[in-house]
């Protein structure tokens, strides 16, 4: 369950920020997808919230 949660807020982080994280590489990363419904884009980004994700784990461990 909580990792549903944690990918929920991930596609709303994404989808509200897309413009600004392309600028720093994320959202082009094997396994997000990009999918237009209407005149809307939406982003999926499977392999940016597995990444961040890792790097949480490893920030917490570290800490």
């Amino acid at each position: 369950m909580r990792w549903l949660i944690v990918f929920a807020l991930s596609c709303l982080v994404f989808n509200s920020l897309h413009g600004w994280l392309e600028k720093i590489g994320l959202g082009h990363i094997p396994g997000d997808f990009s999918v237009k419904i209407g005149a809307r884009r939406w982003h999926f980004p499977f392999g940016s919230s597995v990444l961040l994700t890792l790097i949480g784990l490893a920030l917490a461990r570290w800490l």
